[in-house]
């Protein structure tokens, strides 16, 4: 039987998939829709593309994708968030601009939507370029 670290492994395997990773960044925005209609039904679909997928797309097999990296160097991250600080309120900044963004969806103010996904969409971005930068480091270290 596989243990739960296996099925993470395999499911950051997937997600790093670059179409993954890009699809999933780019619908973010996505979030906005329902608070903005206020059509919470519209949660359902979104929900569905969010869990989902990961899992439609196949296993990255090659870690030259600059998404690759990023998510690979995330799932390391993960073991050990408070390994790096920086990551961490990066993190919690971007967490914070997409709860913002969410909120003046919910108040139909467009220019607080669209300042709050972009600076959310910057940060992950920044995110990305850090734990590729760890995937790289931990790519180039010797085996023990």
């Amino acid at each position: 039987m596989a243990s739960r670290d296996d099925f993470y492994a395999r499911l950051f395997q997937r997600h790093a998939h670059p179409f993954s990773a890009w699809s999933r960044l780019l619908s973010a925005p996505l979030l906005l829709v329902p608070l903005w209609t206020r059509r919470w039904w519209l949660y359902l679909p979104i929900a569905a593309w969010f869990a989902f997928n990961p899992v439609i797309t196949p296993p990255a097999r090659n870690p030259s994708s600059f998404a690759t990296r990023a998510i690979l160097g995330e799932e390391s991250w993960t073991r050990d968030p408070t390994s790096e600080p920086k990551l961490l309120a990066l993190s919690a900044m971007a967490s914070g601009s997409l709860i913002g963004a969410m909120m003046a969806g919910y108040q139909r103010s467009k220019m607080g939507a669209v300042a709050g996904t972009g600076i959310f969409m910057a940060l992950t971005l920044w995110e990305w370029k850090l734990w590729a930068d760890r995937f790289d480091r931990e790519r180039r270290r010797p085996p023990i």
